[in-house]
């Protein structure tokens, strides 16, 4: 592989801090963009933004309120917000045609986004994310979003706890050192935000635009999926296929909710081929 320098920056959005990785040219208006869910931050992507550098512009940030983003109480820390901050990312950054690389929640953040920009939106690979319609909450998920039952928890978080959460549903275990910072990231701030969106959001219907638009877009599409995960469960992997129906679709069969991080080189050799395809014929 090319040697490629991963660089360090932040944008600024409606007052909004965010850090950002990048490789590849930075002039390129097109770029792959990397959308983390919860929690989760731009370094979730350190490898794969690293490994798509030779070939295209990759791009990574942290979304407000996770990750080492400003984490502000009066942000929209809602699906539409998130695809506005998308949007305004995207200007700062000064990229017009978008491959998006998804997981977990920034499915639908990232979904919501495409919707409102088709123009713009070339491709989309998934890792265990939502799909379009019709997801359903797993146990965690109710927790945040029942009132006190959320705060109980978060007040009762300790390093353990946490731990043993990083561990339910990666059966492979995560490297000691992603499950640290991943919770010296979840902090008081990313605690109130995930309360906030998952309060603020219908888990059937995540994203404000229906699977025929996306359908008729005809997009692109790459689904890789840890089949051990219990937090998005293996049946909805298939369900992409609704929005995308040509989508290829890979399981990583000892992986959890993180194959990113059990697995990233069974994720790399899905995903890297098929971003080289689709940015190919506009490099």
């Amino acid at each position: 592989m090319e040697q490629v320098f991963v660089r360090s920056g932040e944008i600024v959005v409606d007052g909004v801090r965010s850090p950002v990785i990048e490789a590849g040219p930075s002039e390129a208006t097109e770029a792959v963009v990397f959308v983390h869910g919860n929690p989760g931050s731009r370094l979730d992507w350190h490898d794969l933004v690293e490994r798509t550098g030779p070939f295209a512009r990759a791009v990574a940030f942290d979304a407000p309120g996770f990750g080492q983003a400003d984490k502000p109480r009066l942000f929209d820390a809602t699906v539409p917000g998130y695809a506005a901050f998308i949007e305004g990312a995207l200007a700062e950054l000064g990229i017009d045609r978008v491959h998006l690389v998804l997981h977990d929640f920034g499915a639908p953040w990232g979904f919501t986004w495409a919707a409102a920009h088709p123009e713009a939106f070339a491709s989309v690979v998934v890792v265990n994310g939502p799909p379009v319609s019709g997801y359903r909450w797993y146990l965690l998920a109710k927790v945040w979003r029942a009132p006190l039952a959320g705060e109980l928890l978060h007040w009762t978080l300790t390093p353990p706890t946490f731990r043993w959460l990083t561990r339910r549903g990666n059966p492979k275990g995560l490297p000691g050192a992603v499950v640290e910072r991943m919770r010296r990231d979840y902090d008081r701030g990313t605690q109130r935000t995930v309360l906030r969106l998952y309060r603020a959001t219908d888990a059937a219907h995540m994203v404000p635009a229906p699977v025929a638009l996306f359908a008729g877009l005809d997009r692109p599409a790459l689904v890789v999926w840890g089949s051990q995960d219990v937090y998005i469960p293996i049946a909805y992997a298939e369900d992409h296929r609704l929005a995308f129906p040509g989508a290829e679709i890979h399981y990583l069969p000892e992986s959890g909710h993180f194959p990113i991080f059990d697995d990233p080189e069974g994720v790399a050799e899905h995903v890297i081929p098929f971003l080289r395809a689709v940015t190919a014929p506009t490099a």
